[in-house]
């Protein structure tokens, strides 16, 4: 038997919608990339979302839009994917890794207000796996340390304290004290790369909450505008009869989403909630057929919040980096395809080359080193997951 890490969940469904969409003669940013971001902001509970390339360009707009660049500093955890830290070297701003708390996979959130200064202007929570962060306790840090905050341009001058922009990419659908991702940060960035719940095959969107005194759609358009070369027209708008005409306001960007990758996510998120439903179900039979090994799993659903069953991340007691790389091999000969969910940013070379050194994040390294992630995603047959069980617990075993 082989079993995939990730494979997308496409049926028929996305076909024949993505056939019509091709056969209707638009296929770029358009009518379908409108409707995908008004469902999507319903479904978050929001006012305007703009569909973007991927979750890496809305970080990056983010950043933008608030203004952030030379000699700001953005907070980020150590614990974390690239591209959560890669936007804040884009934009020319200096990244502040922040450790994660012990045993957690979430910013120890003591250390991150004390790393705010009079030069940090947002802070980047990740949602790992998604699980939603403790955004109380962000909101309450920047709050605390809203004496040193100096803003820069007008939304920054609205916000009045250092922005919280979520690096949800893993989190569409995750709750939080009644609360659905995309309603609780700021601005909250997804991702619908092949590997995520809801894919489009390439993107990512982003969504902010209403801020009193700021015209919604004054945000959308400045995303729209740096999505698209700085052009201060939509193609949509340009296509109509005699309204060819346009400027360029500045060398923008790139980063659009089309309506074919739109219309993909129309598909999936009609079946959405249907897809949750499965990764419960597995991650259910995961947690019950492992509570009797030495590992450590994740809390996907507690009083406070539920996850979007992105990822089941098991850390196994007790073993070192070099026993957890011969456990991924062993399920790799049966046939079972795991991961490592993250290499601390330290550990890489990008992050080296800037001084990041990992000996200053010890939780971090310790969370990385003992971690596998189990194959996790809806169309898994309860077949399947037991032949992953059987074998995660038949490998550990060998192993230690």
């Amino acid at each position: 038997m082989y079993i995939p890490f990730s494979p997308p969940d496409m049926t028929e469904k996305e076909a024949e919608l993505v056939k019509q969409t091709i056969l209707s003669g638009w296929i770029t940013s358009g009518p379908k990339k409108v409707e995908f971001e008004n469902k999507l902001s319903a479904y978050c509970g929001t006012g305007k979302t703009c569909a973007l390339s991927s979750a890496t360009a809305a970080l990056e707009l983010a950043l933008r839009v608030l203004e952030i660049g030379q000699g700001d500093e953005v907070i980020v955890p150590a614990y974390t994917y690239t591209a959560s830290c890669s936007v804040i070297c884009h934009v020319g701003a200096t990244p502040v890794m922040v450790d994660v708390a012990k045993d957690n996979f979430e910013m120890d959130y003591n250390l991150m207000e004390a790393a705010i200064t009079e030069k940090t202007k947002a802070i980047i929570p990740v949602d790992l796996g998604g699980m939603v962060c403790n955004y109380e306790r962000i909101f309450k840090a920047v709050e605390n340390k809203k004496a040193l905050f100096t803003p820069n341009g007008a939304l920054q001058k609205r916000l009045g304290r250092v922005a919280v922009v979520a690096d949800c990419a893993h989190g569409l659908g995750a709750v939080r004290n009644g609360q659905k991702t995309g309603s609780i940060a700021d601005f909250t960035c997804f991702s619908f790369h092949a590997v995520k719940n809801l894919t489009t095959a390439e993107g990512g969107a982003v969504t902010w909450k209403a801020l009193e005194g700021v015209d919604s759609e004054k945000i959308y358009e400045a995303f729209s505008v740096m999505s698209l070369h700085g052009q201060n027209k939509s193609t949509l708008s340009k296509n109509k009869p005699g309204a060819w005409e346009y400027d360029v306001i500045a060398p923008f960007y790139k980063c659009n989403m089309t309506d074919i990758a739109a219309t993909i996510g129309i598909a999936q998120l009609e079946r959405y909630e249907e897809m949750l439903k499965k990764r419960f179900h597995i991650i259910e039979k995961y947690n019950n057929a492992l509570k009797a090994l030495n590992v450590q799993t994740l809390q996907h659903k507690t009083d406070a919040y539920t996850s979007s069953g992105h990822l089941y991340l098991v850390r196994v007691n007790g073993i070192t980096e070099e026993k957890r790389n011969l456990i991924i091999a062993k399920m790799a000969e049966a046939g079972i395809a795991c991961n490592v969910h993250y290499k601390p940013l330290p550990m890489l070379t990008a992050y080296k080359n800037l001084g990041y050194r990992m000996e200053d994040y010890p939780n971090a390294y310790a969370q990385y080193q003992n971690e596998i992630t189990l194959p996790l995603y809806s169309r898994l047959t309860d077949e399947q997951v037991d032949y992953v069980i059987e074998n995660f617990i038949r490998c550990v075993e060998e192993v230690l």
